[in-house]
């Protein structure tokens, strides 16, 4: 069985034009399915005599450009958008609605092997590196192209938390946020009984303005001492029963599987990597696949339980 040997850690990856629109919901930071999957393809991507897996993915942000413009401070952000590239008699297409950011990011990935005389020695390691960096290169993540990685290294599983948090300096971890949206809900529950965890949600994205006796106005939020919360897209369920391959119409491949799903939301936070120098290893997203026992439906998911 395989073993979390090594972090492969991909420092200052730049990604153009990777995907902002991560949910019907909610847009900004590309959703994190974007992420794990593009380690996932990466993983399927390895050369080697011996089997190596990448599993969960630690993603920290250095800047996150969101393609956005508005034409004066009270308008509203716009996405900006292009009309490439030209039909084949040379006019301009017609405009396709479509969310862009441009990122720098680090991402730190568990590295699982079988044999331990697997990366072993020196040149066995350079040689993964050097693979793993330009196999990256080869794929997108998140919908953007990837147009710089700064550094690639391979790091012993046994080196210290806080080692491995000075390495994402200066970023920012994203990490689930649970307790923080049971406590939002039950706040609002307060308020009004019927208030979901959907309401929560909404709620962190939202300013309220109060006016005071002295003719100024407090502005509140749910998000205050509570750290930089935001929503986020964290996997699928099926809401249609599993179809077997080519009986679906138009679905993008015939060879699988094919099912109907919609989304699952959750709250996450964005934290300093020194606040988690104690705990970093639950700060890695990993695909979770279950069955609600309510009613037998499927759900896709992403989240930081340990496995």
């Amino acid at each position: 069985m395989a073993s979390l040997t090594y972090y492969l850690f991909f420092d200052h990856v730049q990604i153009h034009n990777a995907n902002a629109i991560s949910s019907p919901l909610t847009y900004g930071f590309p959703a994190i399915s974007g992420f794990l999957g593009a380690i996932h393809a990466l993983s399927r991507k390895i050369e080697s005599e011996n089997p190596i897996y990448l599993d969960g993915v630690l993603i920290a942000c250095h800047e996150c450009d969101v393609q956005v413009y508005r034409p004066s401070n009270y308008a509203d952000y716009t996405f900006r958008l292009t009309r490439n590239p030209l039909s084949k008699n040379g006019s301009t297409r017609s405009i396709i609605e479509e969310g862009r950011a441009h990122l720098d990011v680090s991402l730190l990935v568990e590295v699982k092997i079988e044999d331990p005389e697997t990366l072993y020695d020196v040149e066995q390691k350079q040689a993964f590196i050097q693979q793993m960096e330009q196999k990256l290169y080869q794929q997108r993540i998140a919908g953007g192209h990837v147009v710089f990685i700064g550094d690639v290294k391979l790091i012993s599983s046994d080196e210290p938390d806080i080692d491995l948090a000075n390495l994402l300096l200066p970023a920012f971890v994203l990490v689930e946020a649970p307790q923080d949206l049971q406590d939002i809900t039950a706040e609002l529950q307060q308020q009004d009984p019927n208030a979901t965890a959907l309401d929560a949600l909404i709620e962190t994205a939202m300013l309220h303005h109060n006016p005071q006796e002295d003719g100024h106005w407090q502005t509140t939020s749910v998000k205050q001492d509570r750290g930089w919360l935001v929503p986020l897209h964290l996997g699928y369920q099926a809401i249609s029963p599993l179809f077997a391959a080519g009986k679906v119409e138009h679905a993008r491949s015939n060879e699988h599987a094919t099912q109907f799903v919609e989304c699952i939301y959750g709250l996450g936070k964005w934290v300093f990597p020194l606040r988690l120098q104690e705990n970093l290893s639950q700060a890695f997203w990993r695909y979770q696949c279950s069955q609600l026992q309510s009613n037998d439906a499927e759900i896709y998911i992403i989240n930081q339980e340990t496995n």
